[in-house]
């Protein structure tokens, strides 16, 4: 193979100023492909460009919306910048310093915290009930009720309604036969619960009755009690199957919710110590992370 050097003395230089224009053209055709942005604004050696501002624009906007918002984005951009700058001249390095490193902070946080979430995301998210009982059981004294808790079946109707004996004997009863008469004719109904294995709040109950108040609710919400209250605006039934007042345990099926979050919360906290072990152990088996001793 012939060398560079073995080219002819008349052809050598012609040829290497070829290599550089080739080159050149290359690294220029490179350079090429990358698109320029469009400035809309510039402060000192800063600018915002059309690309920066696009993304914030909604494309619902009419043309003279869009017009505004942009105007109004470059003009809070502009004393943005301008201020900073006034800030970066005017205050001492030590303020700048400090802040700065207020950034580093902020900025690693960020990221830090983006990443473990991640990595949260696609850990095991599943409380099984056998979890959530074996939780509740060995921790139930820390789950006092604050508030009186309710069970029952409900029923608002219009002031006409017409059959309301016998509604009222079906929502007592409530065997299987009474219950497919009540939602057979569910549809006259205002407001209904069906559902009487739910806790649900005192307040709530209240809410749903007005003729019900915190003053006069121990009157009535009592377990094995029928409700039968009536105002200008409906009729309301309730059998109260169960209460259980405040500092109570709270039933399982009432704070389930609750537990499932606690439980996620910790396995979420114990997952993250074990990865920042790990990631502990293998940097610095790697010798990619050193303490050195205090002077």
């Amino acid at each position: 193979m012939r060398k560079l050097t073995d080219i002819a003395p008349g052809y050598a230089l012609p040829v290497i100023v070829l290599l550089c224009l080739l080159a050149f053209t290359a690294c220029e055709s490179y350079w090429r492909k990358k698109p320029e942005k469009t400035p809309l604004a510039r402060v000192g050696e800063e600018y915002l460009y059309k690309e920066d501002v696009a993304q914030r624009i909604d494309d619902d906007l009419s043309p003279q919306d869009s017009a505004a918002l942009v105007s109004n984005l470059i003009t809070t951009w502009g004393i943005q910048q301008l201020m900073l700058q006034k800030a970066q001249i005017n205050l001492s390095e030590e303020e700048i310093e400090r802040f700065e490193s207020l950034i580093a902070d902020y900025r690693a946080d960020l990221y830090t915290r983006a990443y473990k979430e991640a990595l949260v995301a696609q850990s095991d998210t599943l409380v099984t009930d056998a979890e959530l009982r074996s939780f509740y059981e060995q921790e139930q004294e820390n789950f006092r009720l604050k508030e009186k808790v309710v069970r029952l079946r409900f029923i608002e109707m219009p002031p006409q309604f017409l059959n309301r004996d016998e509604v009222t004997r079906r929502l007592r009863s409530f065997e299987d036969e009474d219950l497919q008469f009540l939602d057979s004719v569910g549809v006259q109904f205002r407001k209904l619960n069906f559902n009487d294995s739910l806790w649900v709040p005192a307040t709530r109950v209240i809410q749903e009755i007005p003729p019900l108040t915190l003053e006069n609710e121990g009157d009535y919400l009592k377990k094995s009690q029928f409700i039968e209250l009536e105002d200008e605006g409906g009729v309301y039934l309730a059998y109260i199957v169960d209460v259980l007042p405040v500092n109570e345990i709270a039933p399982l099926s009432y704070i389930r919710p609750t537990l499932s979050q606690v439980l996620l919360n910790r396995r979420k906290m114990r997952y993250l110590r074990a990865l920042e072990t790990d990631l502990i152990d293998e940097a610095v088996r790697n010798n990619e992370f050193q303490i050195y001793e205090n002077p």
